[in-house]
């Protein structure tokens, strides 16, 4: 039976297909294995893809780039007040069209299901057939509502949505690692030696963040010990370095800064975009830019050291959390089996040469392109998903659902300072459970406990607050039963008991990672 695998990443898509017992990426109409994540509003057509991205230039106000942020609000483009606006409207962020005749308000949802929808077309065309079953990879970090949203956009296309699988294990699954150990079986590593259990990087570099995750596999179950995720790295973090060069040289030629010219930047962009592409293969690539500015056409010829120094930076940027992730999860590198390499700037021959170095004894599994690699991870689950019924219980792999976000509990401290005391750490394995006493002065009668939740290092943001009224001053501590409990699906159930007085306080958050 045929099956569909779908990343829908922050700047591309990719779609691959399960059939005949194999999982391949297909290639959109344009003839590409990736798809650009940009749709552009024209008059009477919206655009996905290649045509989209190419037409922003002329179309920067009604072309949505970026659409699955994890905040869809705001502007997050990297050449500001040169892309689509973004309205309140109903306290909804809502992105504001003006290539009709009317202003024209559309959702971020709407925008995802556009994308979707193309690459429904897009693994269709190569099966084929009207094969809807497919499997739907997810950021780690993204909440249970993100989640849901990202799963209602792929049904309004057309999808039907078998599972969401976490990005770091669907590229597990696409090397196949944990597979052979379901029924019991044992790894061998390169000194023949025995392993239980495996260490896994997934090392991720997009086209906007970096995903650090480290996951141990054991009898096919996959648990993730730690994962970090920075949104201010990734790979147009590399292609604005390329452009900056690129206007440089060129005022140095012609004299003029063209920085304050948002189309003249732009168009730096897309041609310092492809030329990193190309660096990625070759020693020098060539950069031409018709009409950059007055007339004028710019080339430039960047060699790949030239490109590896203007960079140095960011490679040191992009590789720094690894070894604290790593130590976090009381790991070292030595602790390591594999490194699994995703996202397309995962590409660069400098990033691999540097991640190789940090582990220099550990296979780096880089053969299936870094950015198609996911995508096959998520068509090999919906293969084994649309055959469930012909598959004996040990052949299936599990994936523990884990909390996506750090769940906190807010206390007074015994200097009467306000502390945070973490109940769940990002990374929990879903269902838990914790008991946590909260101790206060006895000479209070009412007690408020407040809980958090904690996205990587933004500040916590609060969950729910529970207030006990009503209790008997003493002169011993009031001490407060607190019982958490996180669901797979991320709700928390807080109860709190006074040992007093006895007299419960119970609250539920819904879906709160």
């Amino acid at each position: 039976m045929a099956a569909i695998g779908v990343h829908f990443g922050y700047t591309c898509a990719c779609a691959a297909i399960f059939k005949d017992g194999r999982a391949e990426v297909v290639a959109n109409d344009a003839g590409d294995r990736v798809t650009p994540a940009v749709v552009g509003y024209r008059d009477t057509e919206k655009i996905v893809g290649i045509a989209a991205k190419q037409g922003r230039i002329r179309n920067a106000a009604n072309t949505i780039v970026k659409v699955k942020q994890p905040t869809w609000t705001g502007c997050h483009d990297e050449i500001i007040g040169f892309c689509v606006q973004v309205v309140n409207r109903q306290e909804k962020p809502y992105y504001e069209i003006t290539a009709g005749d009317h202003p024209e308000y559309v959702a971020p949802e709407d925008v995802a299901k556009l994308i979707f929808h193309k690459m429904k077309e897009t693994a269709q065309s190569a099966l084929g057939s009207d094969v809807t079953e497919a499997v739907i990879t997810v950021p780690f970090e993204f909440a249970h509502a993100q989640k849901r949203a990202l799963r209602e956009a792929a049904e309004a296309a057309g999808f039907h949505v078998l599972r969401l699988i976490h990005e770091p294990a669907a590229a597990l699954l696409a090397y196949n690692i944990g597979q052979d150990c379901s029924s019991g079986k044992r790894y061998a590593d390169s000194a023949a030696d025995e392993l239980l259990l495996l260490h896994v990087l997934v090392y991720k570099l997009g086209g906007t963040s970096l995903s650090v995750t480290v996951l141990q596999v054991n009898g096919g179950v996959f648990r993730v010990l730690n994962t970090h995720t920075d949104h201010s790295t990734g790979g147009e973090s590399f292609t604005q370095a390329l452009a900056q060069h690129l206007n440089a040289e060129f005022k140095r030629t012609y004299k003029y800064d063209v920085s304050t010219n948002v189309r003249a930047m732009l168009k730096l962009m897309n041609g310092a975009d492809m030329a990193k592409h190309s660096l990625s293969s070759l020693e020098s690539a060539n950069c031409f830019v018709d009409s950059l500015h007055d007339g004028i056409d710019f080339e430039c010829n960047v060699s790949r050291a030239r490109f590896e120094l203007l960079c140095s930076s960011l490679f040191n940027k992009s590789i720094q959390p690894i070894r604290p992730l790593l130590e976090a999860a009381g790991l070292s590198t030595a602790d390591i089996n594999k490194v699994v390499l995703c996202g397309g700037s995962a590409r660069i021959p400098r990033l691999q040469q540097m991640i190789r170095e940090m582990f220099p004894d550990v296979e780096l599994l880089s053969s299936s392109p870094p950015d198609e690699v996911i995508a096959v991870g998520a068509a090999l689950e919906a293969g084994l998903l649309v055959g469930k019924d012909s598959l004996a219980p040990e052949e299936d792999s599990i994936t523990v659902d884990v909390s996506a976000t750090d769940i906190l509990v807010k206390e007074v401290d015994e200097s009467g300072a306000e502390a945070f005391t973490i109940l769940f750490p990002s990374g929990t394995p879903l269902p838990a459970r914790r008991h946590h006493v909260l101790s206060a002065q006895g000479g209070l009668s009412s007690l408020c406990l407040e809980i958090y939740q904690r996205f990587v290092t933004e500040q916590p943001e609060k969950l729910a607050k529970i207030v006990l009224r009503d209790l008997q001053p003493g002169t011993e501590n009031h001490n407060i039963d607190t019982v958490v409990t996180m669901k797979r699906d991320g709700s928390v159930h807080v109860s709190c008991v006074e040992q007093s007085c006895g007299r419960p306080e119970v609250v539920t958050i819904a879906a709160a990672s």
